[in-house]
């Protein structure tokens, strides 16, 4: 996801505008700067209102990471919330990838609060923003990244950069930051069997919302955090 990048803008189209959605490949952990080979698992649930972090996870190291509140953890769904204004931290030194692309930007969360919805093993998220305005739901941002993981240091994933913004008019999707993904991947940022990957889960999902199959839409379409969840400070 690119910072502040909520709108519509994009392009227009079915999954076809990526490539060949090829089958998923397993990643080689000798050549994959995405993975964290020995992530501490955490014992139980989270709990509604725990602060966490959310944590990027790139070439073994923090990338970024940003303290989130917990709406819901069950076996089939993690709900979290990251809050306006919550401070965004930045891991030091180089990266395979660079800097991460918020870094640039700014250190806080600007954009107004939004709920994370993501469930186990699919590799994606799907975040809900609302219109500042009105505090109704303008749309829903489907990030392509890791399958989350729970471990005692938080919640983590890597960003894929491919995004699909589905508005909440019932007005086509959009594909978002294509080229982004695509260079990364000429560049070697993705081995081809990830990149081929990212391709079929994105396309496995168009397939989906095509169909009208959008499981977070009934429950959680009039969401809304409670008052008190302000942004919060990172957990001890």
């Amino acid at each position: 996801m690119s910072a502040g990048d909520e709108s519509g803008r994009g392009t227009a189209g079915p999954a076809t505008g990526l490539g060949a959605a090829l089958p998923a490949a397993g990643r080689a952990a000798e050549s994959d700067p995405t993975a964290d080979p020995e992530p501490r698992l955490a014992a139980g649930p989270l709990t509604p209102g725990q602060v966490v972090l959310h944590r990027e996870i790139l070439d073994g190291r923090v990338w970024l990471s940003y303290p989130v509140r917990v709406v819901a953890h069950e076996p089939d769904l993690l709900a979290v919330y990251l809050a306006h204004d919550t401070r965004l931290s930045f891991g030091e030194g180089e990266f395979s990838w660079g800097p991460h692309g918020w870094s640039t930007v700014a250190d806080r969360w600007r954009s107004p609060g939004v709920l994370q919805l993501q469930r186990p093993g699919e590799a994606y998220a799907v975040w809900a923003f609302r219109d500042p305005a009105t505090d109704e739901l303008s749309g829903w941002y489907v990030n392509f990244q890791d399958p989350y993981r729970i471990t005692a240091e938080g919640v983590d994933t890597l960003d894929h950069e491919l995004d699909l913004w589905l508005p909440a008019d019932g007005g086509p999707y959009r594909w978002k930051d294509v080229e982004a993904f695509e260079e990364r991947a000429r560049s070697g940022g993705f081995t081809p069997e990830q990149a081929a990957a990212v391709r079929a889960e994105a396309a496995g999902l168009a397939a989906r919302i095509d169909r009208g199959d959008t499981w977070w839409a009934e429950r959680w379409t009039h969401w809304r955090p409670a008052a008190q969840w302000t942004a919060p400070p990172p957990p001890a």
